[in-house]
């Protein structure tokens, strides 16, 4: 029997090894089936969430043009740098090396990393250059990954920075255009599935959830060469007469279209970093001021529609002043006796309120509305002041000899311009607009057309010698204008050495086609006034406005045959 002993035990370890392996093979086909087939699904997700990434597509905004199709504002693809804390694995030499890229130190890198540290997304760096993504992604770092937006990008800088505004860094209007018409500039994100490597960059592109949808396209009325020559020569004034700030707008008479708006002082929009907000206001919409002397011609036209007065009725000025009531109202000179024409050129302030004085008060109120002082444009640019003008002003005498000369009612420059574009257009008001106009536009006849014809005659002798105007003129060309020198009002009361200097003018003063008003605050030295400061502007600009848009001239000696030919007639 002891013999058997040793044969017994050796079975027995053979039996029990083999149950053992038997056991232990069961169990991991049993844990396999698990895995494999019970728990399939699961697994399979939970390594998607560790390798599969749903990413934003961004969709680039629309573009902003010209009426000529020139570029304005465009979106130009960029990178920006980010990266996920979960996975964020760094070294010493790395974290230097990221720090320097990044315009960080080391010690914000970490810090910013750790503020989220149970977060999967946080941004490094937006919008950078090529050259830095691309220095980045070569430290291969995990957790950190590229990820595809875009800036908006402007090529004319300050020329067109007021009127076409600006986007922050996610691509939303702020101001001007860009704000004005956000809607419609912004396009709408895409949505795709990804797959990731260890380091977070993309090895796969699994689905498309979502086609992204890009923003539309705007074309505006703005003519890209008259804005850089309006730009240039409000800049060279604003600088040349030191003075605070500027605006000026040119429009077309004939549809009401916005050609240029200009500001001074300016900013660029491609360098958010030196944002100022004071340079950003697009003061030809925001910025109010007494028109002063460029509202004569609206008085004239309420003494013309009463119809108690003619071109030539006259009106005795001498000696030079005239009180009213406590007031007493200044001519620069004694004018004496003086007609209609007389009072536009020698811009009389003592014949505009003797004329205003004996005219109902609804009339003046009435002109000066139909017009649109005091009332918003309607253009639809963001932050638009519509003016101030109160019609009980106009019911007492010292206010009403006042308005008549340009005080106690606040216009804007396009405010200005669009009144003027009512005398030109043979008193018919047409909205104003930023977009480009592809058909005739409509409008309302506010003031009787043979009236605004004969406005403009009285204002051509503005230019002509003996006139406050006499640098408005453009060869070649009749212009008809109106200066302006207004006291700026502060909480004191009108200063006595602070003025804005304004013109307005239409040319052809024949066959009308611009209008535009200058504006310029705070000129300094002898030579303030509206004549002196705005009028070379006007004439500058225009000048080379009606060269540009081969408007012929229409102050040079023609034949039938030729006057047959600019009317369109066989």
């Amino acid at each position: 029997m002891k013999a058997l002993t040793p044969q017994i035990n050796s079975r027995l370890r053979y039996f029990t090894v083999l149950v053992g392996i038997i056991l232990v093979s069961l169990i991991l086909s049993l844990r396999a089936f698990q895995l494999i087939v019970l728990n399939k699904q699961f697994l399979q997700n939970q390594g998607d969430a560790r390798s599969l990434r749903t990413l934003p597509l961004p969709a680039h905004r629309g573009m902003i043009m010209d009426r000529h199709g020139q570029p304005l504002a465009v979106s130009t693809p960029v990178d920006s740098i980010w990266a996920n804390p979960t996975q964020f694995e760094i070294s010493k030499n790395q974290l230097q090396a990221l720090a320097k890229l990044l315009e960080m130190t080391p010690k914000a890198v970490t810090d910013l990393i750790k503020s989220r540290a149970d977060k999967e997304f946080i941004y490094l760096k937006r919008h950078g250059t090529p050259e830095v993504a691309q220095q980045v992604m070569a430290l291969n770092i995990p957790g950190v990954s590229l990820l595809r937006e875009y800036r908006r990008y402007y090529p004319d800088g300050e020329v067109f920075a007021h009127v076409i505004g600006m986007t922050n860094v996610d691509d939303d209007g702020q101001e001007g255009i860009e704000l004005g018409y956000d809607s419609w500039l912004h396009g709408t994100n895409g949505v795709q599935t990804v797959m990731k490597d260890r380091l977070g960059q993309v090895i796969k592109d699994v689905d498309l959830k979502k086609q992204p949808r890009p923003g539309k396209d705007i074309i505006l009325s703005l003519d890209r060469r008259l804005q850089y020559l309006a730009y240039r020569e409000l800049k060279s004034a604003v600088f040349a007469h030191k003075a605070k700030s500027g605006s000026a707008v040119i429009l077309d008479v004939q549809t009401g279209e916005i050609l240029a708006m200009v500001n001074q002082p300016a900013l660029n929009p491609n360098n958010r970093e030196d944002y100022e907000s004071y340079r950003s206001r697009n003061r030809a919409v925001t910025d109010l001021f007494e028109p002063g002397s460029t509202i004569k011609p609206f008085t004239i036209a309420a003494a013309l529609e009463s119809g108690k007065f003619k071109p030539t009725t006259l009106i005795d000025t001498a000696p030079g002043t005239f009180q009213v009531g406590r007031m007493t109202v200044h001519d620069v000179h004694n004018y004496g006796r003086l007609d209609l024409v007389g009072i536009i050129q020698k811009s009389s302030n003592v014949g505009a309120s003797k004329i205003a004085l004996s005219l109902p008060a609804k009339l003046m109120l009435a002109i000066h509305q139909q017009v649109g002082f005091g009332a918003s444009t309607n253009s639809g640019f963001p932050g638009e002041v519509g003016g101030e003008l109160v019609p009980s002003r106009y019911d007492r005498e010292i206010e009403r000899a006042t308005l008549s000369y340009g005080y106690g009612i606040s216009v804007t420059t396009l405010q200005l311009a669009r009144a003027y574009a009512v005398l030109a257009a043979d008193g018919v008001r047409r909205p104003v607009s930023f977009l480009l106009q592809s058909n005739g536009v409509a409008g309302e006849q506010v003031i009787p057309a043979r009236i605004t014809q004969q406005i403009r005659s009285m204002m051509e002798t503005v230019v002509e010698e003996g006139g406050t105007a006499v640098k408005a003129s453009i060869p070649g060309y009749m212009v008809a204008g109106k200066t302006g020198t207004v006291k700026k009002l502060d909480r004191n009361g009108y200063t006595e050495n602070k003025y804005v200097a304004v013109f307005a003018g239409i040319a052809p003063a024949n066959r009308p086609r611009l209008v535009m008003a200058i504006a310029i605050h705070e000129p300094q030295g002898k030579n303030y006034y509206g004549g002196e400061v705005a009028a070379p502007v006007f004439a500058r600009v225009m000048s080379g406005a009606l060269r540009l848009m081969d408007i012929p001239p229409d102050d040079v000696p023609v034949t039938k045959a030729q006057l047959a030919y600019l009317d369109g007639r066989p």
